[in-house]
């Protein structure tokens, strides 16, 4: 086999031949590798540092391409190679039309190699600030990041950003790889410089330590072994590095025990166990467990697996627990070790790193995914965003794409949970758009707030139910949307009327009035408006808490609100009603001459004009205000809701 790890480039194909064991007796290869620890890791940086091409040769030094894979390469990189008539490494990761064309990476690449020593797995990570969403996504798996600098341009504003981002999400191993060597003429004191300047910046954002090494991905010094060119540099080559390194496992055994529940396994009527994967310390049969948020304990049984039962399953292993009690699990749980459980909590401080084109929208519902638990959550406006370059705290009011940031985050429910310093399973999450379904955020957990364990739900002997039953009445919330000038607040006045004289229990809650009290600090923004409908979101539970059929009249723009409202209440007492009338019309009656002052400029954030109303997709009830007279709307509202106890 030859060597390939010279600055002479590759050798000729015929000269290059992976494991002869792997062709002869794949079980045999297999069975070798079988027991090999394994390593995570990402390569980052700035655009052009190289990634993709050191990556590439990563593969072709541990001898992880076949021959028709590198008669392929050698024609594709003669075809649209950026090497001239040498091989292109990149093209092994740049698997997308689109980054070869471009030479760029877009997506995560990842890719599996190993040594005689280690398994890895690697996340080739996109450099261009654009696709910084995909960095995290690579980041959020890795137990050590290689950040490229490419030695010409030394320390960039994204080589700032994925090492703060890197720190950030837990990644405490570190390798600085001074790339593209071979093109200063591998100039040592080009390299301490660069060394420096990114130890001055490491220092400032809490990096402790990291690893420093000058390479050429291209030209292979330092990559597979020792560089002719660079006698002065003493220390490890990459791939030696990487099999050498201490692996988190240890300190994740170290832990106290969790396992987020995955899965209820309930083949037959005689086994009940719970699946997931261990993300912290080990569990024996016997132990004591303690289920969260519910807090019941009882005592491992049995730890079950496809190969039999284990006396002993450590952190990173799947299993499938049963308990010594019949007690209530489900999936989203945490089952833990019962002297020292997680924290539980419904309001956070959280990092976000905002990966979504469209700005954070305060006070709207995302879901907030953190291991196996789903729950909706808010997000109030950031305490400040952090410049990358300087680590300044800045003010603002929301986050846009790549902004990294720290806010306060509201789930609806208690979540289990632990600072992601100690636990990046527990303490990770995303944040997801109810409506589009995109990821439009990374989360990492600091702490609970205080106020979270201080308020709690006061028990009330009189219940919703004995509310309802004193005025005999089921209780609804009947919500009228559409645009301004629809005809909600008339039609909602009648309704209003009709339930009066047949002896129903009501209050109508409307747009205007309220902005006149509970809501006059509210302005006009979107933030202001998801403010707006939250307040009398509240305030209509509470209202249909008390018995009473509540009215509002609320343009209620956008589909996330209206949902959080029906979210509040039980399925069957949200009642929306869409007063369904074209824009032209509403703009023709114009009562209050808003149309006129938002088409002259006059009126911002005016929906219909400027800002956007999205229509029911599936309204309870619909009425066309131009087919109706508002009696006969009323009319018709009142027999869709009929009877009313």
């Amino acid at each position: 086999m030859a060597d390939h790890s010279s600055s002479e480039g590759p050798s000729p194909q015929n000269a290059y031949r992976p494991d002869a064991l792997a062709g002869e007796d794949i079980d045999a290869y297999l069975t070798r590798h079988q027991h090999k620890t394994m390593l995570r890791f990402i390569t980052c940086g700035s655009v052009d540092d190289g990634k993709s091409t050191l990556i590439g040769r990563l593969l072709y030094d541990s001898k992880m391409i076949f021959e028709d894979q590198l008669a392929s390469l050698e024609s594709d990189s003669k075809r649209i190679g950026t090497q001239g008539q040498e091989l292109d490494y990149a093209l092994l990761v740049d698997g997308l039309a689109a980054e070869r064309e471009q030479g760029i990476t877009i997506d995560v690449a990842y890719r599996f190699f190993s040594t005689d020593r280690r398994k890895f797995i690697v996340a080739d990570c996109p450099g261009h600030e654009q696709y910084t969403r995909n960095m995290v996504t690579g980041a959020s798996t890795a137990e050590l990041a290689v950040i490229l600098v490419d030695a010409r341009k030394g320390v960039l504003v994204q080589t700032r950003r994925h090492s703060f981002l890197c720190h950030r999400l837990g990644i405490r191993r570190i390798v600085l790889a001074v790339n593209k060597m071979d093109l200063i003429d591998y100039d040592q004191a080009a390299y301490d410089a660069i060394v420096a300047d990114y130890a001055r910046f490491a220092a400032e954002i809490g990096i402790e330590a990291f690893t420093a090494m000058p390479i050429s991905g291209f030209k292979g010094d330092n990559i597979a072994g020792p560089s002719e060119h660079m006698p002065w540099y003493t220390g490890p080559s990459l791939i030696e590095h990487l099999e050498t390194v201490e692996l988190g496992a240890a300190d994740a055994q170290d832990r106290p025990f969790r396992m987020p529940v995955q899965w209820v396994n309930r083949p037959d009527l005689d086994f009940r166990g719970f699946a997931g994967l261990i993300a912290g310390g080990t569990i024996k049969p016997g132990a004591a467990l303690r289920v969260l948020p519910s807090g019941k304990t009882t005592t491992l049984e049995r730890i079950v697996t496809f190969s039999g039962d284990l006396e002993e399953a450590v952190a990173g292993q799947s299993v499938t627990l049963t308990f010594a009690d019949e007690i209530d699990c489900s999936r989203g749980d945490v089952i833990a070790a019962a002297e020292d459980p997680p924290q539980v909590s419904d309001q956070f401080e959280a990092t976000l790193v905002w990966m979504d084109d469209d700005p954070m929208l305060v006070g709207r519902a995302y879901w907030l995914k953190l291991g196996t638990q789903t729950v909706s959550a808010s997000v109030q406006e950031p305490k400040y965003e952090i410049n990358v370059n300087t680590m300044a705290h800045l003010a603002a009011k929301t986050l846009t794409l790549n902004s990294i940031g720290v806010a306060e985050v509201h789930t609806e429910k208690p979540i289990v949970f632990e600072p992601y310093a100690d636990n990046r399973t527990l303490g990770g999450f995303v944040l997801i758009d109810k409506l589009t379904n995109r990821t439009v955020a990374g989360g990492m957990l600091h702490f609970a707030l205080r106020r979270a364990q201080n308020v709690h739900w006061q028990p009330s002997d009189v219940t919703r139910e004995d509310h309802a039953g004193i005025k005999n009445q089921t209780p609804r919330v009947l919500w009228f949307t559409g645009l301004s000038g629809s005809g909600k607040s008339t039609i909602a006045n009648e309704v209003e009327k009709r339930l009066a004289v047949m002896n129903r229990h009501t209050f109508l809650l409307d747009g205007d009035n309220v902005r006149h009290g509970l809501n006059k600090d509210l302005g006009f923004t979107d933030a202001d408006r998801i403010e707006n409908i939250r307040r009398v979101g509240e305030v209509a539970r509470l209202m249909a808490d008390a018995g009473l059929i509540v009215l509002t009249a609320f343009i209620s723009p956008f589909r996330a609100e209206r949902q959080m409202v029906r979210d509040m209440l039980p399925d069957t007492e949200f009642v929306e009603i869409f007063v369904d009338t074209p824009l032209e019309i509403a703009e023709q009656r114009d009562v209050k001459g808003l149309y006129k002052k938002a088409r002259e400029g006059k009126l911002k954030n005016f929906t219909g004009i400027d800002s956007p109303y999205e229509a029911p997709e599936n309204p309870d009830i619909v009425v066309n205000t131009v087919e109706m007279t508002p009696g006969e709307a009323a009319e018709y509202i009142i027999r869709q809701i009929m009877p009313l106890k």
